[in-house]
């Protein structure tokens, strides 16, 4: 059964862009926050207000950064299955964010569609992963000569050449 054939770079680098737009948006809703704190500490009100809320935007804004480079960083393996691997977690997390949404933040329909369709991306590029990864372990059928050395060794035998 043939799915849509995904590569992993496109999945990190759909995955990347995400993380960018969430970078954006959290920093400005922090900006925001931070401004208006500010504001209501200059008037009559008076009073020292909680930084907690602009810390924690803030702080959602630095992780989803981290992320985002640690996508651009993933692009750079060689390793099927290790690629594989990640991207499982990379469908976890975006599927499991955009539940989090769904469930607490119904209203930001937008960035519901995004991370459903990144996480679906992102299980699409695993599944595709699978299928080379198979496809490798099928055309490689015999040993090389350098292998078959090093497991005659492994299992000391002298001599394997004579």
């Amino acid at each position: 059964m043939k799915i849509i054939s995904i590569s992993s770079r496109l999945s990190f680098i759909v995955s990347s862009i995400t993380s960018m737009i969430f970078v954006g948006y959290f920093g400005y809703k922090g900006f925001m926050v931070y401004f208006v704190q500010k504001a209501m500490d200059d008037t009559f009100i008076g009073g020292s207000s909680s930084d907690i809320t602009v810390t924690l935007w803030f702080a959602i804004s630095g992780t989803m950064a981290l992320s985002m480079f640690l996508f651009l960083q993933f692009i750079k393996l060689k390793d099927l299955k290790s690629q594989r691997t990640i991207l499982k977690g990379v469908f976890i997390g975006w599927a499991s964010i955009c539940v989090a949404l769904i469930t607490f933040i119904p209203g930001y329909i937008y960035f519901i569609i995004l991370t459903a369709l990144t996480s679906i991306i992102s299980l699409l590029s695993s599944i595709t992963l699978k299928e080379k990864i198979i496809e490798e372990l099928n055309k490689k059928e015999t040993l090389s000569e350098k292998e078959i050395y090093l497991l005659q060794k492994l299992a000391g035998v002298k001599n394997p050449k004579k």
